[in-house]
């Protein structure tokens, strides 16, 4: 009652001051904010009254009230956002009276009160979506030279909020990167650097102008405007690069590197961290370029080479000797985020050239000991990512202080180089026991560390089963358990050896010799500490069982192995999936038995570790299958190459596609495992080739190049077929590799959103909201964490809506910005993909011998065809055509198909009705399967699918002939 009072007694002050013509004093505005917003239990009349009051008090304009209506529209702004929930009818009415022209507050005259005014329009808009604010372009043009140099600062920095057109903004933003304040210089340059993400700008004159400004920019004097002139040159530079011809992109990439390579020696820590940042995204450089960053002398093929592509102007031709040491500088700087920003840069290089990453290893393990974690930890992290990528040439010289970070004082360096030795081939018996007396050296200092040392102790045994074999003859006597039947003084290294000697049976190397079979007897007195360290590749039960089997036969020899020797044991992922490689070295366990007994040992050992493979199911990090290993080594090759997808290098990434095909295309596959990896990454190459040649014509072009629209769109229609083959013909797909082929899709459905001319806008959307939808419930079903691109979509989705109503007002831009959010993530093989494919044969027939027909009557078409993995829960269709638009779909009876066997064979004469007036004719045949979940397609044939059909084989050209006498 007594709040009830004063709020009342507030309302009648302010009303007084009102009818005097007299604005309402800061401390009424006080009471106003503390009694009345505040106060969630304010009524809605009290509510109405403060706007209706705070509404007409900004309709005075002496001199004396401008301090006043600060304040006011303050008060307005959270009125609207503290109640927009439980009353939003508020927001409306604090809209409406903040953008009415009764009181001009939107007005160049009043800067101060102007910008207060657009700050709270842009809140209150921004909380709900009904409400649309756009500031008028000429409005904001004659703010930003009002002479406050506070509200020019914040006009620039928010101006993308206002929906100031891309053009007016440029060109304000570039004329005010010459305003005598720095920190005014420093805004616009930032502003420029979101304008790069619209992807707006084709004209190249105007990409070079902006350009060449911020490498002026790069002598200011300020700090502040350096680091924000680093990022245009790099963000600009790579725009410039995609821009130009083809044939010059190296060159200008080239000189974009040299100018920011410039920087690192600036005298602010800063500006020199942005540096390294913005090397680390440039693209494609010269081989002899980056050599020279490690080399403080000027290479010979450096010194008479200038920078001069056709991407610059002459004034800003710069020596490549600019380049010299670059790396080497960063690395040895005083401050540690300069030195963890070069060493996070120099990663992005060492893939494109072997020579490069060997000189860079040499500086990487000088750093190991650097006095901050977060150095090292990067060091780590670097050489992690040259390992993924078969970069990681360890040598003797390199092991000794690498090895020294097994000791560290900090668990996360230590775990992190653990997870590296997991990755590395080791060459000699002398770095093996090296690895190993550390590894052991870790385990004594640190003994909380014993689950992950044996994890790794474990991988290295199976992956190097000579060298193993070597070290446990040697400690034999060592790790024999004393009269009592207990392990010797040191128990944690007697269980790491343990460990390191179960691990040898699993592996597929070529003369170990046997393995005493009381070692497994041995290990199981310490199971629960090795239980608990292979929790990632088996339990516990399954583990005793293994030890227990293992222990009954006479002896492991492997020389008589059948597999093949394994030269490379790594893995893009810091898991090892055990599973399987224990399943196919089980296989080729020759046992020394007689009898029944050890043929019965063997195969229970096998079936114990096919049950553990079903009931883990950890096939999704990887298998044992060397096949789907090297396939996933490929897989890093093509993560590394989005990069120059984005920069528009396409030359060079469908290079290289190629040569990861003639990889893939390489491989011998013996099962049916493998088969499915191959036939997937052969379509996954197609589909990352298609996106290079789609993204093509989304970044920035030459003058007056000429883009045909029909061009895109059939690229567009052969990437959604490949995506939707790739969705419905693989069988056991895991999450991870689900959710990577939905989020392409997803991408696909924006690339069309972003081309007006080619956009069936109402089809994609509908695909890209139930798309967006599948992905947010596998992410919730994995409880895996949203990925950024994702976020991003569902966010604009919300935004604008997916009703039909929405046609009339579509943008490609909002979806064009979409883009810039997305990265092609590591994909991971798990080795479990079966591949659903068909084959068709017309028996007895070519062009010399067709097949006869009767002019208007049906002719039956024999053919042979095999099904292979297909369940009569597909719905398959034969598509035969003669042309483009005669189109004929036959049903496939599940009855045809209802063996039980992978492989189904049977003879089907399909009908075609439509035969034509002509003496021959030939028609195209095809089997498809109907794609049952498929959104926003159609085949619009009547009596055929209902949905979009993913085809299983190639088609078949059948020719015909009318019969003679007819």
């Amino acid at each position: 009652m007594e709040q009830q009072q004063q709020q009342q007694k507030i309302l009648e002050t302010c009303k007084q001051s009102l009818s005097l013509s007299k604005p309402i004093s800061l401390q009424t505005l006080a009471s106003i904010r503390s009694l009345v917003i505040n106060n969630p239990n304010t009524s809605d009349s009290t509510l109405s009254s403060i706007l209706e009051t705070l509404t007409r008090s900004l309709q005075l304009t002496a001199p004396d009230s401008l301090t006043g209506h600060h304040y006011t529209v303050k008060l307005l702004t959270d009125l609207s956002l503290r109640h927009d929930h439980h009353r939003p009818r508020l927001s409306h009415l604090v809209f409406d009276s903040l953008s009415s022209d009764s009181h001009s507050l939107l007005s160049s005259e009043f800067p101060r009160l102007s910008a207060d005014c657009l700050a709270a329009l842009v809140s209150v808009s921004e909380h709900d979506p009904e409400l649309v604010f756009k500031v008028d372009d000429r409005l904001f043009t004659s703010l930003c030279f009002a002479p406050s140099v506070s509200v020019r600062s914040w006009l620039l920095r928010n101006a993308e909020r206002f929906g100031v057109g891309t053009r007016i903004l440029f060109t304000v933003l570039l004329g005010f990167t010459k305003d005598p304040y720095p920190y005014v210089r420093r805004v616009a340059l930032d502003g420029l650097s979101g304008l790069c993400k619209s992807g707006v700008f084709e004209d190249v004159d105007v990409i070079k102008g902006c350009y060449c400004r911020a490498v002026e920019l790069l002598r200011d004097a300020e700090d502040c405007v350096r680091c924000a002139a680093v990022r245009v040159v790099s963000e600009w530079g790579r725009m410039l690069v995609a821009s130009i011809q083809q044939k010059n992109r190296t060159d200008c990439s080239d000189s974009v590197f040299i100018q920011l390579c410039s920087m690192i020696r600036d005298m602010s820590m800063e500006v020199r961290v942005e540096a390294f940042d913005a090397l680390g995204k440039i693209g494609l450089v010269s081989e002899d370029i980056i050599l020279q960053t490690l080399s403080k002398k000027v290479l010979g093929v450096i010194k008479e080479r200038i920078s001069h592509s056709k991407c610059t102007e002459e004034c800003f031709e710069i020596s490549a000797s600019a380049a010299a040491g670059a790396f080497l500088h960063g690395l040895e700087d005083e401050f540690y985020e300069v030195r963890k920003s070069a060493c996070s840069s120099l990663c992005t290089f060492t893939v494109f050239s072997e020579k490069f990453a060997g000189e860079a290893l040499n500086l990487l393990v000088d750093m190991v000991n650097d006095d901050s974690v977060a150095v090292r930890l990067q060091v780590l992290e670097t050489m992690h990512h040259m390992a993924n990528c078969e970069c990681l040439k360890v040598q003797e010289m390199h092991m000794h202080m690498f090895l020294g970070t097994l000791v560290d004082n900090c668990d996360h360096v230590r775990s992190a180089t653990r997870k590296i030795l997991k990755l590395v081939k080791l060459p000699n018996l002398k770095l093996f026991k090296l690895c190993i007396d550390s590894l052991l050296e870790n385990l004594q200092m640190y003994p909380q560390d014993e689950a992950d040392v044996f994890s790794v102790m474990f991988y290295i045994g199976q992956s190097h089963g000579k060298f193993a074999v070597r070290i446990i003859e040697e400690v034999s006597q060592e790790i024999e358990p004393d009269f009592d039947g207990k392990l010797g003084f040191d128990s944690a290294r007697v269980a790491a050896f343990l460990v390191l000697a179960i691990s040898i049976p699993l592996s597929c190397e070529h003369s170990t010799h046997s393995i005493s079979p009381r070692i497994f007897s041995d290990a199981v007195t310490v199971l629960g500490r090795i239980s608990r360290a292979l929790s990632e590749f088996m339990n516990q039960d399954t583990l005793l069982a293994y030890l227990s089997q293992c222990s009954r036969l006479s002896s492991f020899s492997s020389t008589e192995f059948k597999g093949e020797e394994q030269s490379v044991h790594e893995v893009k992922n810091d898991n090892l999936d055990h599973i399987s490689t224990e399943i196919s070295s089980a296989d080729n366990i020759s046992v020394h038995e007689t009898g029944d007994e050890a043929s019965e040992t063997q195969s229970w050992i096998q079936c114990k570790l096919r049950e553990l493979a079903t009931s883990e199911g950890r096939c999704d990090l990887e298998v044992d299958n060397e096949i789907v290993k090297s396939l996933n080594l490929v897989l890093v090759k093509v993560e590394n190459i989005w990069s120059l997808v984005q920069s528009g290098y396409t030359k060079e990434v469908l290079k290289i596609l190629r040569f990861c095909k003639e990889d893939v295309l390489s491989f011998n596959s013996e099962s049916l495992v493998s088969d499915g990896a191959l036939a997937f990454m052969l379509q996954y190459l197609q589909v990352v080739k298609l996106l290079a040649k789609v993204w093509e014509h989304f970044v920035p072009r030459k003058k007056f190049s000429h883009i045909e629209t029909g061009e895109l769109e059939l690229l567009l229609g052969k990437l959604d077929r490949r995506l939707r083959e790739i969705r419905y013909r693989f069988i056991g797909m895991s999450k991870e590799e689900e959710l990577h082929v939905l989020e392409l899709i997803i991408l696909t459905c924006l690339l069309r959103l972003s081309k007006v001319e080619i956009c069936c806008y109402l089809n994609t959307m509908k695909k890209l909201a139930s798309t967006t939808s599948q992905v947010e419930c596998l992410y919730k079903e994995g409880s895996i964490e949203p990925s950024k691109f994702v976020i991003e979509v569902r966010k604009s989705l919300l935004e604008i809506g997916t009703s039909s109503n929405c046609g009339t007002s579509f943008k490609p831009f909002p979806f064009r910005q979409l883009l810039d959010s997305f990265s092609l993530k590591k994909l991971t093989l798990s080795g479990n993909l079966t591949h659903i494919n068909a084959e068709l044969e017309i028996p007895d027939n070519s062009s010399e011998n067709p097949l006869p027909f009767v002019s208007g009557l049906p002719v039956g078409i024999p053919m042979d065809i095999t099904l292979q993995n297909i369940s009569t829960e597909n719905r398959l269709w034969l598509m035969i055509s003669m042309s483009e638009e005669s189109n004929q779909f036959v049903f496939l009876d599940p009855d045809l198909f209802r063996d039980c066997s992978e492989v189904m064979k049977f003879t089907f004469i399909a009908p075609y009705y439509v035969t034509p007036k002509v003496v021959t004719f030939s028609l195209r045949i095809s089997i498809g399967m109907e794609c049952l979940f498929e959104d926003g397609h159609s085949t619009n044939v009547p009596g055929g699918p209902k949905c979009a059909v993913a085809y299983l084989c190639r088609e078949k050209e059948v020719h015909l002939s009318m019969a003679s006498g007819v």
